[in-house]
């Protein structure tokens, strides 16, 4: 990847007096694969929206290249959309919906045919350019719609939860396809989507959001195993959450036991909350373990077998290729990195000035914004 490409510098947006997005700064990279990832409503389409200039800010720029472009129109970007709805024109065969905006921009008909046939094959559909729209798979009219995007030879590619129309074994073939695609063309792609395991597949880089605000940004790999509060934990992947007291650096109380650990920094008896994935849990002999509880329930899930455990009021949730039985007493281990201790949510500042330098949370308060 290459040097910053988009910058959002305090961006807000209001619609009505209601914050959809609050003060957020981010930088896209040249050639990389970034997407927002959050629940609806928490603000990753209307940042999209921002850098395609479908919508203006309420406060904040967007440059690209260094250049401001608040108002700058849409169609003077080097950016094209792809959308959930792929709006193909059902009268036009797959060859003219990619043609399209070439005609517009009356490029000649050598290199429109040259460029659409580049397009095609580049998304597997070569020999397709006389078919109607209706007669595609959602699969290959996904396809066409990128190739419409990319025929014209932007800068940056836009997606807005292109695969949310697919069924789940087409959708997964299409991750596959789409980072492979981004990776021949070479150009930027921001990704929209609240699935964690696409945006996990197929990013270099994650931008979680909530309620307006950008919580994290880091690689996948980041994002899952080093979550910067309970928010993130639990929404990429399945967490353990629970309440517990830091004692001093090292040196954690939760689910009525102390636990050492890897992590510093508190303030000595500190509330925190204790994040533990279910795959980093060992289900051991209850004599022998730091605390122990019932199983109440297990679920084959094809890979593991999802197991809840009643340690008092806690239920645990454990990943693991071996049952428990059920109504049998199990213990749980726990090593000092599988615990990843974080604030409490009221304790958390809004990470406004989150960038690719620093995801440090930002000193002042942040506002508590309304959901769009």
């Amino acid at each position: 990847m290459s040097g910053e490409l988009i910058r959002l510098a305090e961006l807000s947006m209001a619609y009505d007096g209601e914050t959809v997005l609050d003060n957020i700064n981010l930088n896209i990279k040249d050639r990389e694969f970034l997407t927002l990832l959050g629940p609806s409503g928490c603000g990753k389409t209307t940042t999209l929206r921002i850098i395609g200039g479908f919508e203006a800010p309420t406060a904040g720029d967007v440059y690209f290249d260094g250049v401001r472009i608040n108002n700058l129109p849409p169609y003077k970007r080097r950016v094209n959309t792809v959308f959930q709805k792929y709006a193909l024109f059902p009268h036009l065969n797959v060859y003219e919906n990619v043609a399209f905006g070439l005609r517009i921009s009356k490029v000649r008909e050598a290199e429109i045919a040259r460029r659409v046939g580049e397009s095609l094959e580049l998304v597997g559909l070569a020999g397709y350019d006389r078919r109607r729209v209706h007669q595609l798979s959602g699969g290959q009219q996904q396809r066409v719609a990128i190739a419409r995007a990319v025929v014209n030879r932007p800068q940056v590619l836009l997606l807005d939860e292109p695969l949310g129309a697919l069924d789940l074994k087409l959708r997964k073939e299409m991750q596959t396809e789409l980072k492979a695609i981004q990776q021949q063309v070479g150009i930027t792609f921001v990704y929209v989507t609240h699935d964690q395991e696409e945006a996990l597949t197929m990013s270099d880089t994650v931008v979680v959001m909530n309620k307006g605000i950008i919580m994290q940004v880091g690689t996948p790999m980041d994002i899952y195993n080093e979550p910067i509060n309970a928010f993130v934990a639990d929404f990429i992947g399945e967490s353990n959450i629970i309440t517990g007291v830091m004692h001093s650096d090292y040196h954690v109380e939760f689910a009525s036991a102390q636990w050492e650990c890897v992590d510093t920094g508190f303030d000595p008896h500190q509330n925190v909350d204790v994040v533990i994935r279910p795959e980093d849990i060992r289900l051991t002999n209850p004599e022998n373990a730091p605390i122990s509880g019932v199983v109440k329930s297990v679920t084959f899930k094809g890979v593991h077998y999802e197991s809840k455990i009643e340690q008092g009021d806690i239920e645990w949730t454990v990943h693991s290729t071996a049952a428990p039985v059920p109504g049998t007493r199990v213990g749980i281990s726990l090593t000092p990195e599988d615990l990843h201790i974080m604030d409490k949510p009221e304790e958390f500042r809004n990470p406004a000035a989150a960038s690719r330098e620093s995801d440090v949370l930002a000193e002042e308060e942040g506002t508590e914004g309304g959901v769009w």
